[in-house]
Order: C-alpha cells, then structure tokens, then sequence
C-alpha cells in the first residue's frame, strides 16, 4: 500500500508549500504528491495532476489530501472524486479534516457531506428556477426564437430555386445557412428537396 499525496491551489500566487508539509508529516513522499494550479472550477478528473495520479494509483493505494475540498471544486464533485476512488479500490484521507472512509467515523462524515452535497444541489435548483421565473417575469423569453414566416418562405424559395438549378439538398441548405435536415423539416416532408 502506498500513499499518494493530493495539493491544489487556485493561483500561482498561492503556496501549496502548508498542503505539501502536512502530507509529507502524514508519511507521504515527496516524490508521490501530485499538485494542480487551477481554479477549483475544473472538475477533479480534468485536472492536470488529479488525472496523472489516477493513471499511478493501484487498488490498495491511499491519497491523501490537506483538506477534503482539495478534492473537487464542489461537495458533489468531491462525493464523485471520492466513489470514483473507492470502486477502483484506492482509499481516501484527509488530514486537517480527519475523514478517513475505512473508519466508521470517516464513512459517517461522509454520509453527512453527502446529505450537504444533496442539499446543495436542491439549493441549486431553487436558485436557477427562481431566476428563471424573474427573468420571464421581466420579458425575457427562453427557448428558440420565434421563426417569421416570411424569412423562411424566402429562404425556400432560395433552396428551390439552387435545387432546380442542379444543387444538392445540402448545397442548397447551405446558401440559407440551413442543414440539410433544417430544409427538409422547413420544406415539409414530402416536397422536393
């Protein structure tokens, strides 16, 4: 069994060194710490460092991390980064935290952060529904745009007219700035296009 260590920070400016001191006092080598400068609005598994440290970790292998939020750039994203890690049988440790899952306290603290993350994302879901209403509320319309009949009646006749001149269907949508599906579906099933 190995321990591999996990530090992210946001920004250059910022020092992993605090991160890189805990796991090394926790037993980690220097050499196996892998660390990420990047905004914490990557997802864990597109990040440059988290991706090389689960193509070196192996079943049986521990990360171990400063502090669990390390791990994503939300509870739900830290949730998944840490399934993700136990189905493939790599345990997870948190240092300043002190979750560890292969105790029964750290399964319970995890349980608890995923009750947080599914609030969270109820929270989420109020909040962009809400905003939605308010913008509907002030005018604003969502879905496509109203098409004007006129403008595609013209652009029909622009597709006729290329067609019958010896153009494909897709060299014809193409002129209007339609797909060949778009002609069809805007020429009606069934005509000539």
């Amino acid at each position: 069994m190995r321990l591999l260590g996990y530090t992210r920070v946001s920004t250059a400016a910022q020092d992993a060194q605090l991160q890189i001191d805990a796991l090394v006092k926790m037993g980690v080598q220097q050499r196996d710490i892998f660390s990420d400068v990047t905004s914490g609005t990557k997802v864990a598994a597109s990040r440059p460092a988290m991706s090389r440290l689960l193509e070196h970790a192996v079943e049986g292998d521990t990360v171990v991390v400063w502090r669990i939020d390390r791990l994503g750039r939300s509870l739900i994203d830290v949730l998944n980064t840490v399934k993700s890690l136990q189905q493939v049988g790599i345990n997870v440790r948190s240092v300043s935290d002190g979750i560890d899952p292969s105790t029964k306290t750290g399964r319970m603290m995890l349980g608890m952060l995923a009750t947080l993350a599914e609030y969270e994302r109820e929270l989420i879901v109020e909040r962009v529904n809400a905003g939605i209403t308010v913008a509907q509320a002030a005018g604003t319309r969502f879905g496509r745009p109203v098409s004007d009949p006129k403008i595609i009646a013209e652009k029909l006749e622009i597709a006729r007219t290329a067609r019958q001149a010896g153009k494909t269907a897709t060299e014809a949508g193409q002129l209007v700035g339609w797909s060949r599906a778009t002609l069809g579906s805007a020429a009606r099933v069934g005509d000539s296009f």
